[in-house]
């Protein structure tokens, strides 16, 4: 249960920002595509069931929560903690009618360039407001974790961890990916993570992994040299995504393998070193990819990202992302070193918090990266 005071405190922090911003109102859109449901929950406590939704949040005025007709009776909309509950035919001629009563010339639209749906978009547009992309803008300002918000964090990384622990446990050559994704699967489901989980693999032949991330293989049993990554990223009950994965091997380990978590190794003490309050996320890529380039690799997958109710949140962390990170920030870190010749990656996941010190783990814990990968 989201508390009145934390309610608060994201309403007041989105406001201001959108204020900065020259805005009148943010409009915030989430649908069930895995990742992207958890802003709207940010922002009114509904759980997306299926379709899409909005939280309209005027920078002075009451929030609604728009949701598409046809999806009335899909989801417990008495979740949400907005009175105001619209069930609109068209809801982006609704959002242009609010827009319009309200004298709104300038909205901010977070989730426009990969969740608002087309029809909606039109029918906003084409009235006299203007709509301004606003992903950026939304994920700066609600950034910053409370106290409140990290022990959501820090009980999805648990789950996590219990899921990984498990597919451990039960790994074996002869089993296929997908069934040891079912073990992991069955963890968090029973742990109240629902559908908010991210199911893909990488693995592979003679100890190294393919780059290319896929579905898990239902069929083929893996073979004893096999390497084989699952990703497994969560959100909790409390709505909070993590990230956290380790490869595994039940024979030996290519070369390239062993070279990459070397520079894994040194990924992880460079990270503890540089995500600190007022570092840049350029800053910190830098710092964190140089042992992987060292070693003759390239980069594939984004090196990192903020993380929290939505999957990926900006900044990225990456080149040329000069902004600073904050204490307090959750970013999720996964540098995916690549082979020169394409044929073979290592790739983990972890997830930091951000201090005044430099970056903490809240996963496992990095010096026990190589026993993890010896146990396995």
């Amino acid at each position: 249960m989201t508390s009145q005071v934390e309610i608060n405190r994201r309403y007041t922090a989105v406001r201001e920002a959108a204020a900065r911003d020259g805005l009148d109102a943010a409009v915030v859109c989430g649908s069930e595509y895995t990742g992207f449901e958890g802003a709207v929950r940010y922002l009114s406590g509904f759980r997306i069931l299926h379709r899409y939704a909005y939280v309209v949040l005027p920078v002075d005025g009451e929030p609604a929560v728009v949701f598409p007709r046809e999806a009335r009776w899909v989801g417990d909309h008495s979740e949400s903690w907005i009175d105001d509950r619209v069930f609109a035919e068209y809801p982006g001629e609704w959002l242009q009618e609010r827009a319009r009563e309200q004298g709104w010339r300038r909205v901010g639209v977070s989730g426009l360039d990969y969740a608002m749906p087309v029809r909606d978009y039109r029918a906003l547009a084409e009235g006299f407001v203007d709509v301004v992309p606003w992903d950026q803008g939304f994920d700066l300002a609600r950034a910053v974790k409370s106290d409140e918000e990290l022990v959501s964090v820090r009980e999805s990384c648990r789950i996590n961890e219990t899921g990984v622990w498990a597919v451990l446990e039960a790994f074996e050559a002869g089993k296929t990916e997908a069934e040891l994704m079912g073990v992991a699967e069955q963890v968090f489901t029973a742990a109240g993570c629902y559908r908010t989980t991210m199911d893909m693999v990488l693995s592979g032949p003679d100890g190294s992994a393919r780059p290319e991330f896929k579905f898990p293989h239902a069929t083929r049993p893996i073979e004893q040299d096999d390497l084989v990554l699952f990703g497994l990223e969560v959100a909790g009950p409390g709505g909070h995504w993590v990230e956290f994965s380790r490869p595994f091997c039940a024979g030996t380990p290519s070369q390239e393998t062993l070279a990459g978590l070397d520079a894994y190794h040194e990924y992880y003490e460079a990270a503890k070193r540089t995500m600190n309050d007022g570092a840049t996320a350029h800053d910190v890529h830098r710092a964190v990819s140089k042992s992987f380039l060292d070693r003759g690799f390239t980069l594939g997958h984004v090196t990192g990202h903020s993380i929290g109710m939505t999957m990926i949140e900006h900044p990225r962390i990456g080149e040329g992302i000069d902004v600073e990170l904050r204490e307090n920030m959750v970013v999720s870190m996964h540098p995916h070193g690549i082979t020169e010749d394409e044929r073979a990656c290592l790739y983990m996941q972890d997830t930091w918090l951000v201090t005044t010190d430099g970056g903490v783990p809240l996963t496992f814990p990095g010096s026990k990266i190589k026993a993890w990968i010896a146990a396995s």
